[in-house]
């Protein structure tokens, strides 16, 4: 059995997995918010419950919202701030009494959606998290591509490439440089561009809505986006050249995306053809939690 924990800032959850993928366990909690020790006793909570209602001991890996160092072994670049600078694997060790497998969560995606999901049999998948931020991970043969600094994948905190003259320099963003990836191409930015438009705060499917009806303000804000998003991605084509491109998160279920993308990256593509499909993640919200069981293959 393959047990794994997506840690987030708001639920902690665990999926237990069998050896061919299926689940047969799933439990979730809130997450002790800047209680360290508190989320520690959380894992334990859920791995025991996990482990006592099916009767069986399981290999466990985490998705958490941040990386380890491989210089100092600690917590680092996690939105989830009180687990930065904490020895997150070696504590989880001795309180669980197991070795554990830690991998940031798009990391995560990126391995469950290589396993068994949209880019199952690509040889390198390169997955995309565009909901309340903006992150992505990347899966070499199901192996998650963790780096030699620990950031392979960090492509949220890059500026959006091919800014435009009335997008320079772009807002600020929390890791305080400006026009990044996950400020302007998550669903969060997705909702303040048409707030900043329009004054009014609407979620993402409302404007959406509204663009479908033929208002024109919302079809700029998702003409914008589009124009945002694919940029970035051909950023990532002509870097990484993928096999496949995976998107999660909420703004993943807006279905034009996976037509309006490719003719709007075709201008940034350094190639004569580019055929590389963008697919939406086939397991939604679990493939993260899934992805942290694959991590012990």
């Amino acid at each position: 059995m393959r047990l794994g924990i997506d840690w987030g800032g708001t639920k902690i959850e665990i999926i237990a997995l069998s050896n061919d993928g299926e689940e047969i366990f799933r439990k979730r909690v809130d997450t002790p918010r800047d209680d360290y020790q508190g989320c520690l006793d959380a894992v334990k909570f859920l791995v025991d419950a996990a482990e006592g209602e099916t009767g069986q001991t399981g290999t466990l890996g985490l998705g958490i919202p941040g990386s380890l160092s491989p210089k100092t072994g600690l917590v680092k670049n996690a939105n989830s701030t009180w687990m930065n600078g904490m020895p997150l694997d070696k504590d989880l060790e001795r309180h669980l009494e197991r070795k554990v497998r830690i991998q940031n969560d798009a990391n995560c995606l990126a391995v469950s959606e290589a396993t068994d999901g949209a880019g199952a049999g690509a040889h390198v998948v390169h997955a995309i998290i565009i909901g309340t931020g903006c992150g992505s991970g990347i899966a070499i043969d199901r192996t998650a591509h963790r780096g030699a600094n620990g950031i392979g994948g960090e492509w949220g905190g890059i500026t959006v490439p091919w800014l435009k003259p009335d997008e320079f320099p772009g807002p600020d963003s929390w890791i305080g440089h400006k026009g990044v990836i996950d400020r302007w191409c998550s669903g969060t930015g997705f909702q303040l561009d048409y707030k900043e438009k329009t004054g009014k705060g609407l979620k993402g499917h409302q404007i959406m809505d509204l663009k479908r009806q033929g208002d024109e303000t919302a079809r700029t804000v998702y003409t914008d986006y589009v124009s945002r998003l694919a940029r970035s991605l051909a950023m990532s084509a002509n870097l990484l050249d993928p096999d496949v491109f995976v998107l999660g998160g909420g703004m993943s279920n807006i279905s034009e995306l996976y037509e309006d993308l490719p003719p709007a990256m075709a201008p940034y593509i350094f190639s004569d053809t580019f055929d590389t499909p963008i697919r939406k993640a086939v397991h939604g919200d679990s493939s993260g939690v899934r992805g942290a069981a694959w991590l012990w293959g």
